[in-house]
């Protein structure tokens, strides 16, 4: 009985631990970057868009598919930038618990 309440107890605790966590993870922004510098993106944890940069140089109306090749590739480099700071945060948070390989947390 002892051992039910306090695993109850540790599952609140967690519970309490990923929610700041992803409170936390929610309020992160990450920048990518593609071609160089050239195209800027910014997204939250929530992996909305932020902010968006491009170089003035890119302005050509023979350029709009690279431009457009360019925006995509920098939001998937800072979508790849929160995902992994995701994985980071989870890991530490979840440091010793048995959870099967490849179970995404948060939920």
């Amino acid at each position: 009985m002892k051992d039910l309440l306090g695993l109850m107890g540790k599952a609140k605790e967690m519970q309490a631990k990923f929610q700041a966590m992803q409170e936390e993870i929610a309020s992160l922004e990450a920048t990518g970057q593609a071609g160089g510098g050239l195209v800027e993106v910014t997204i939250s944890g929530k992996f909305e868009m932020k902010a968006l940069k491009i170089d003035p140089s890119l302005f050509k109306e023979d350029d709009v598919e690279i431009l457009e090749d360019l925006i995509i590739a920098a939001h998937n480099d800072a979508k790849t930038k929160v995902e992994a700071t995701m994985q980071e945060k989870t890991k530490a948070l979840t440091a010793g618990l048995p959870i099967p390989p490849g179970m995404k947390l948060p939920f």
